[in-house]
């Protein structure tokens, strides 16, 4: 009997969401499962998370961003490589090669109107059944919420950086 996949979700306004989620990486990694991280608007950087997945060999990372779009007036080009980025993500995701695949940030994506809500639904609903997914992000859309089997809202109850303290390497990167 093949074991059902989880669908998780990882939103709120507080810090720890993709932290969680590459914890749950972490313990998948411990059992010898596949596991593929696919990063959206997050750009390029010296995380120390992607840092460390080069010691996996079978952690697959993509970075599908070109860094967070807040503040852009010309977001075309995030636009298009957050599709791109997606793309990516529905190939590995039906490809059936992983047990957990995380889609960082992917919540985002209908907030800046880079996709609908919609295609991400489709998509998780027509994954293989014993695949995981872990969607990160604020505003998780009801839609997504809706769909998944977990949910977990982080709320920010206190946080350095609104006291002007800097992120710090090794802790928030």
């Amino acid at each position: 009997m093949v074991q059902e996949g989880r669908i998780i979700i990882n939103t709120g306004d507080g810090k720890g969401k993709t932290t969680a989620a590459l914890g749950t990486a972490f313990r998948a990694l411990g059992h010898g499962y596949r596991v593929c991280v696919v990063q959206f608007l997050k750009g390029k950087g010296s995380y120390g998370e992607r840092l460390m997945q080069k010691a996996f060999e079978n952690l697959d990372w993509h970075i599908c961003g070109k860094g967070f779009v807040f503040n852009k007036e010309d977001i075309e080009e995030d636009r298009k490589v957050a599709r791109e980025g997606f793309d990516l993500a529905k190939e590995k995701i039906y490809s059936d090669y992983y047990d957990l695949i995380i889609l960082d940030e992917i919540t985002y994506l209908p907030q800046f109107d880079f996709l609908q809500v919609a295609e991400i639904v489709e998509v998780i609903r027509k994954k293989p059944q014993r695949l995981s997914i872990i969607m990160t992000g604020r505003g998780a859309a009801p839609e997504l919420q809706e769909i998944a089997d977990t949910v977990t809202d982080m709320q920010a109850v206190k946080h350095a950086y609104t006291e002007g303290i800097k992120a710090q390497k090794g802790i928030e990167f």
